[in-house]
């Protein structure tokens, strides 16, 4: 995959404002979604490793100068010190994680009612010691759901020489359930009993 590439799988989801990209690595959507956002939007890389990081730096300083990004040495994992977003990329992130539900009540308490998720995915539910926990699309839609976020939507797919497709979905932060805290930084009410 390209650049173009990248970007073609942002391109549809990517809204102007302030997000996060969880998982960043050496910044390859990164870079697409500051090709995107411009230098009116502000971007948040979020990643353990530092020397990942500080190439993703370089690269940006040397492709999008004018962008403005906050670079965070942390695990996504963990509650992070983030503003309201107006979005959040995991791109060949989630699939490092095996209890995906902790981490999206995370991602979700980060954004904004209405928030989106850009999640770029492979489209396979059966890992390998590169990939341990992939999602396929249709795994996606079920897990978004019952993490609270609604109007998942595939949007765009590339072929992959492992899996078949990687895969690009939109997902939005639901509403707050009645009866939930208005704080709600990603708890859920209990089901009602009737």
């Amino acid at each position: 995959m390209d650049h173009g590439d990248h970007v073609s799988l942002l391109r549809r989801g990517v809204v102007p404002g302030e997000w996060a990209d969880l998982g960043s690595g050496e910044g390859a959507f990164t870079l697409a979604l500051a090709d995107l956002l411009g230098p009116h939007g502000r971007i948040h890389s979020v990643d353990r490793d530092g020397g990942a990081l500080r190439r993703q730096r370089a690269a940006m300083e040397r492709r999008f100068p004018q962008a403005r990004v906050d670079y965070r040495r942390a695990d996504f994992t963990r509650p992070l010190d983030l503003p309201p977003l107006d979005g959040v990329v995991m791109a060949n992130s989630l699939h490092f994680v095996r209890d995906k539900r902790p981490v999206l009540d995370l991602v979700r308490g980060l954004l904004k009612p209405g928030g989106r998720l850009l999640l770029v995915e492979y489209d396979g539910d059966r890992g390998n010691p590169w990939v341990p926990y992939p999602l396929s699309y249709r795994t996606w839609e079920r897990l978004a759901a019952e993490s609270g976020f609604a109007a998942t939507e595939l949007l765009a797919t590339v072929p992959s020489r492992f899996f078949g497709a990687i895969y690009s979905a939109l997902s939005i932060r639901g509403a707050v359930a009645a009866g939930a805290r208005s704080d709600d930084r990603g708890t859920h009410p209990s089901p009602s009993r009737g």
